[in-house]
């Protein structure tokens, strides 16, 4: 059984170890990781339009079709891997965390981007056949910046992939599938981002209902009516989710993951687990090993 499964940093997919940005074709950039495990996670963001082949690409372990015209975006801490089928082209970008933070006044800038926000079901995106021209343009754009050697060469691509962000969010994909009006929707993100924060200790929807200044039962409401799950299943699904991302390290006991999410004992943990992910956590680790053999 393998003994972990590794996090890359960006550094690994570039000959320069300074760089903290790529933009590439991806027939060029499969070539070149030959020797990437999967699933694996990053530490920098992770987007890859594909414009011809198929298989699945899976993200958080959700599994995805993959078609052309199809766009992932992953979030620096997500577990992913896919299974090609036929030739693969396209275009992938990998930024670090910092790479926008000096050229933005808004730290928060990118989190207007519900698919940057690290939920696998709003990281996948297929592109309008008529944006699908204009997106093309942008991103041959992107990598023919690449490419260049300027003084502006940098904050040439941070323009050209901010393009991309917004010619994309402009399509409106979250507000079509959920109407709600602008003030629940910024609630709803803020929620989201809070649990981000303190899912390790605050496991409440009323703590949370606290921090919003709103009351519990509105908090609740907004999620079923928005996403059709409670605010207590929000919760727990993104605990869940951290003891999955933490259970393919096989270097971790289960013991060690129950007290890392701040688990009173190992019983509970994996009472827990068993019932959100349907496996216990030993059983989900087979899976998941017999899933990448």
């Amino acid at each position: 059984m393998k003994s972990e499964f590794k996090v890359y940093d960006i550094c690994e997919f570039s000959l320069d170890r300074q760089q903290d940005v790529i933009v590439s074709r991806f027939d060029v950039y499969l070539k070149n990781l030959k020797y990437l495990h999967f699933p694996h996670r990053h530490d920098f963001y992770h987007l890859i339009l594909f414009t011809h082949g198929g298989g699945s690409f899976s993200i958080d372990f959700q599994n995805f079709k993959i078609i052309p015209y199809r766009a992932y975006f992953m979030a620096p801490g997500q577990v992913h891997g896919w299974d090609f089928e036929g030739n693969m082209d396209g275009y992938v970008i990998n930024f670090s965390v910092q790479f926008f933070q000096s050229f933005l006044l808004k730290s928060d800038y990118l989190d207007q981007f519900y698919f940057l926000n690290g939920i696998a079901g709003d990281s996948v995106i297929d592109i309008l056949e008529e944006q699908r021209a204009s997106i093309t343009e942008i991103l041959e754009n992107a990598v023919r910046e690449m490419e260049k050697q300027h003084r502006f060469k940098t904050d040439a691509i941070r323009v050209w992939i901010l393009q991309l962000f917004l010619q994309i969010g402009n399509m409106n994909v979250r507000n079509e599938v959920h109407p709600a009006d602008s003030y629940n929707m910024t609630l709803l993100r803020n929620f989201e981002k809070l649990i981000e924060k303190n899912y390790l200790n605050l496991r409440l929807p009323k703590q949370y209902a606290e921090l919003l200044f709103i009351t519990p039962n509105h908090l609740n409401a907004l999620c079923n009516e928005v996403l059709g799950k409670s605010a207590g299943d929000l919760i727990r699904n993104r605990i869940a989710l951290e003891a999955k991302r933490m259970l393919i390290n096989f270097n971790l006991t289960v013991t060690e993951i129950a007290y890392a999410l701040n688990f009173e004992d190992n019983s509970y943990f994996c009472k827990f687990f068993k019932k959100q992910a349907g496996l216990s956590p030993d059983g989900f680790r087979k899976h998941i090993h017999t899933d990448t053999e």
